[in-house]
């Protein structure tokens, strides 16, 4: 336990407030106090100063602590990285790395491309986040499908294409789904006749269709972009 979360919990402990009372008062989570009180959180200056408000402890006292603290660890890496200076070169490399790709993972994510049976990747590609969200939708729910056949050629939508879809399980009139049909899993626009009807779409050579009552229809991904390949 780091000797600023001793005092901290002295301090908690002899106001008789438990840990989730004093994060209430802080505005941070119970969690929070906890990894605090138990050294797995490095905590800020400004952070000691709002403990030291709430429990009427000796601020100064608090402040000059955490920075005798902050002082002998800045102390113990230096000497760490003149001791053990090739090691911590690539400790330190590799915690860089880390950071960086902690900072570009939050603008891109890595988007799997799957075949019609979704079962496992066969590659990806980086979509950016914009409002936590790809392209309007959550990122749990996107991904590619690589077509796999020229069912849809009348659509332009050929044979090695990828499609960026999202996993849906709702019918919107004239677009176009991976869905299960017949025991088949296919890519098909799907049209509303009424509520209990549903025109399925191909056109390879031509335009074929049939109906189904949409309980027949299973949605599993609604297509949204082409990427075609030249």
């Amino acid at each position: 336990m780091s000797t600023v979360g001793e005092r901290i919990k002295q301090g908690r402990n002899a106001k008789g407030m438990t840990q989730k009372q004093l994060a209430k008062k802080l505005g941070v989570s119970e969690n929070y106090i906890n990894d605090v009180e138990n050294g797995r959180k490095v905590v800020e200056e400004k952070f000691i100063e709002r403990v030291g408000k709430v429990l009427g402890g000796d601020l100064a006292e608090m402040t000059t602590l955490f920075d005798n603290i902050a002082y002998e660890e800045r102390k113990s890496s230096e000497s760490n990285l003149k001791t053990h200076n090739l090691a911590k070169g690539n400790k330190v490399k590799e915690t860089i790395n880390e950071v960086w790709n902690d900072a570009f993972s939050s603008v891109l994510k890595s988007v799997g491309i799957y075949s019609y049976d979704l079962n496992k990747p066969i590659g990806k590609k980086e979509l950016p986040v914009i409002s936590n969200k790809i392209e309007g939708y959550a990122q749990d729910k996107v991904l590619y499908i690589k077509i796999e056949n020229d069912d849809l050629l009348g659509f332009r939508i050929c044979q090695g294409d990828l499609a960026f879809a999202n996993l849906t399980s709702e019918i919107e009139n004239n677009k176009i789904y991976l869905m299960d049909v017949n025991g088949e899993r296919v890519i098909r626009q799907l049209k509303k006749l009424d509520s209990n009807k549903v025109l399925i779409i191909s056109n390879k050579n031509m335009v074929r269709t049939e109906t189904a009552h949409p309980k027949d229809v299973k949605v599993v991904a609604k297509l949204n972009r082409l990427e075609i390949q030249l």
